[in-house]
């Protein structure tokens, strides 16, 4: 395919999974066209040949698709918002004619001319695409929801029962329209992560600064970044020393140490120093540009889930087709039976097989158990991820920020002569630490507010940063040293810290960061910092354990050491550390093809290929970043993993009881079916059956609103 020319075109408008292989099928139909291939996920069209967009947007009429070229990667995607009301204008209006209907059919009666038009107006207006969708469907033999609401819209029309129709269609479109929003909220997660990167950078030239568009920096070009910016372009350190946050591509909690020659990403946090980059890679091939081209990859590769009940119609919508011409056919050719008898008969088969009951079983259920869901703080954005929920079989978590809090906290502070005042020393370190820029200075600040301890009393002069290594002061005419056990090592030669060598390496083995605090002749106390792991994950792991889902993954960026630490104290069952973004990814590909259905637990943007590739991406809603929230098919509002379990409870029994409704409406289906047999079966008890398993499977579905935690 290389050599051929391929365009890549934006898709808007899709509703589902099957549309997409349908637009797939016309667009390589088209005679300019050798091979065409449509992600679902990421909205994309790549077309091998040639094709006009006007072309392309008649293959797609039958959605009414808009197709436009994809702007390049240096060019920000623009999204048009459009209103709520004239988005779903034609559900709003077909709501107030159903009310108007009702209320006439109260006043007139059911066969008021009035009454009537008002209900097949509501049909029309709500259900014009897909009525228009069902009958071409028909016509192709292709069966699927919409055929199968279309047969009963046309049932019901037959037997007069305009009500239920237009009731059933408008639900129908509720249902769909959730559908295609929360799709719509998945693309734009592409566009966050376009924004995580600056777009311009300060660079050196000629003896000159100027701010450049990433478009047009070259590799070999010197970026100057200041304390506090993002770094914009991928690169080696070539003057300056900083910590750097690189949370976002990496996902190590703590900043790292970056030196000459160290290498660099962009869309991660210069923190301290001045530093000077030469970059490397051009603005297409930066790791964050990987991310992206991998999320839009994983979106595309994932294999579009359907819903319990389409999988379900494909097959009964041309049974009850086929039953029904039969018993209006056979017994008249066969045994000579009257003609108008058993036309009425195999009617009221259809009305009978009538699926308004099966098509309600779903919307209702999702509707009801989404609500619920967000009334507990967990957003989902889409029937088809609570059915997925129900059969995992694995869940991958990550670390930083989702098992952790993704911040770090002071968790030891050890005096090293026990004669010294701990509140007092402790006072004079944050006195320190708080002239610091250093993001582990911050958490020993915290812990003096918490403690509340009086460190402003504490006069501090002449404070240095010793970039990469600590800080040092003068408190009360004394220096005082903070900093790292290399640091020591430097400065006081004469003291020997090999005696404490065993206390630091065995909080490093839990995974801490130590710092020493000391003067000029003696070490004083050990201060270790670490991210803390969040209170409710160890009975999380424990709770999913026992819900059956005995598969559980921590997957991180840190290094192994801490990870195994945090994954032994939590519980979890396996423990993958030193992951780049590429790697979790490709982790959960092998799950996959290993245990079928996996979720993937994250909170930043190393996490969105994994969480975009995953069964089922499930991000923390408050820690998260805005591309793991929009990449994410399910959303941890409180960022309480508490919710997970709840979740899983919600969404098995979401999916037991459409199983549970669809075999309910079958059943009574099949009953009143058996009175075709002695030609008793009546319109009226067709038309009963059908009402009163659609009022039951309603109620059924209702049952969702009050799962608790």
């Amino acid at each position: 395919m290389g050599d051929e020319h391929a365009s890549v075109y934006r898709v808007e408008g899709f509703t589902c999974a099957n549309c997409a292989g349908k637009f797939e099928k016309n667009v390589k139909g088209l005679p300019g066209v050798k091979d065409a291939k449509v992600n679902f996920g990421a909205s994309k069209l790549t077309v091998y040949g040639e094709a006009t967009t006007e072309e392309l947007e008649e293959a797609g009429a039958f959605e009414q698709l808009k197709v436009m070229e994809e702007p390049s990667r240096r060019q920000p995607l623009q999204y048009k918002q459009v209103p709520f009301y004239k988005k779903h204008r034609a559900i709003l209006l077909s709501f107030l004619l159903l009310v108007f209907g009702y209320v006439f059919q109260f006043k007139y009666g059911e066969s008021n001319i009035g009454t009537v038009g008002l209900f097949l107006t509501a049909i029309l207006v709500g259900g014009f695409p897909l009525l228009k969708t069902g009958i071409r469907n028909v016509a192709q033999l292709e069966f699927d929801m919409k055929t199968l609401m279309t047969v009963a819209v046309i049932g019901g029309a037959i037997i007069g029962e305009w009500g239920e129709v237009a009731v059933v269609v408008i639900l129908f479109a509720i249902s769909e329209a959730l559908e295609r929003f929360s799709m719509d909220r998945a693309r734009k997660s592409i566009q966050s992560l376009m924004d995580i990167a600056p777009n311009e950078a300060l660079i050196k030239r000629n003896g000159q600064e100027l701010t450049v568009h990433v478009g047009d920096i070259v590799v070999g070009d010197i970026m100057i970044v200041k304390p506090g910016q993002k770094i914009a372009m991928d690169g080696i350190v070539v003057r300056g020393h900083s910590s750097v946050n690189q949370a976002a591509i990496t996902g190590e909690s703590v900043p790292v140490e970056k030196a000459v020659d160290d290498e660099v990403f962009a869309g991660t946090l210069n923190e301290e120093g001045l530093l000077e980059i030469e970059v490397t890679k051009l603005v297409e091939d930066t790791a964050i540009s990987k991310i992206i081209h991998l999320v839009e990859e994983a979106q595309g590769e994932r294999a579009p889930a359907q819903a319990f009940v389409d999988k379900f119609a494909k097959y009964y919508t041309p049974i009850i087709m086929v039953v029904a011409a039969l018993v209006a056919i056979i017994p008249p050719l066969v045994t000579g039976g009257n003609w108008s008898t058993w036309v009425y008969q195999g009617l009221a088969v259809l009305v009978v097989g009538c699926p308004c009951a099966l098509v309600i079983s779903t919307p209702i259920s999702i509707v009801s158990a989404i609500g619920n869901a967000a009334k507990k703080g967990v957003l989902v954005k889409g029937g088809v991820y609570l059915e997925e929920m129900a059969s995992l079989k694995a869940i991958a978590f990550d670390k930083t920020g989702t098992l952790t809090k993704g911040a770090p906290v002071v968790t030891d502070f050890a005096l090293l002569n026990p004669q010294l005042d701990q509140r007092q020393l402790f006072a004079i370190v944050a006195a320190l630490e708080n002239r610091s820029q250093h993001p582990l200075a911050s958490a020993i600040v915290a812990k003096a507010e918490d403690e509340q301890l009086p460190y402003h009393d504490y006069p501090v002069e002449n404070v240095t940063a010793l970039t990469g290594k600590g800080i040092t002061g003068i408190v009360n005419g004394k220096t005082y040293y903070v900093g790292s056990p290399k640091l020591f090592q430097e400065r006081l030669p004469t003291r020997d810290i090999t005696l404490f060598a065993q206390n630091i390496q065995s909080l490093q083995q839990q995974g801490k960061t130590a710092m020493l605090v000391g003067t000029e002749t003696e070490l004083l106390a050990i201060v270790a910092v670490a991210d803390e792991v969040r209170l409710s994950s160890k009975g999380v792991i424990r709770k999913l354990h026992e819900a059956g889902i005995a598969k559980t993954v921590m997957l991180t960026g840190d290094n192994k050491r801490t990870a195994h630490a945090i994954g032994q104290a939590i519980g979890v069952a396996d423990i993958q550390a030193e992951l780049l973004p590429e790697d979790k990814l490709r982790f959960i590909k092998q799950w996959q093809k290993k245990h079928g259905n996996v979720a993937m637990v994250g909170d930043g943007v190393n996490d969105a290929p994994a969480l975009a590739a995953a069964t089922v991406g499930i991000a923390m809603g408050k820690a998260g970043t805005d591309t793991a929230l929009e990449t994410a098919d399910i959303a941890l509002m409180g960022d309480d993993l508490k919710k997970l379990p709840f979740t899983v409870k919600l969404s098995r029994k979401t999916l037991n009881i459409i199983k549970a409704n669809i075999a309910f409406a079958i059943v009574i289906k099949l009953a009143a079916l058996l009175l075709v047999v002695p030609g008793w079966l009546t319109l009226w008890i067709a038309i009963l059956s059908d009402m009163g398993a659609t009022l039951l499977v309603a109620l059924n579905s209702m049952r969702l609103i009050g799962v608790k935690e």
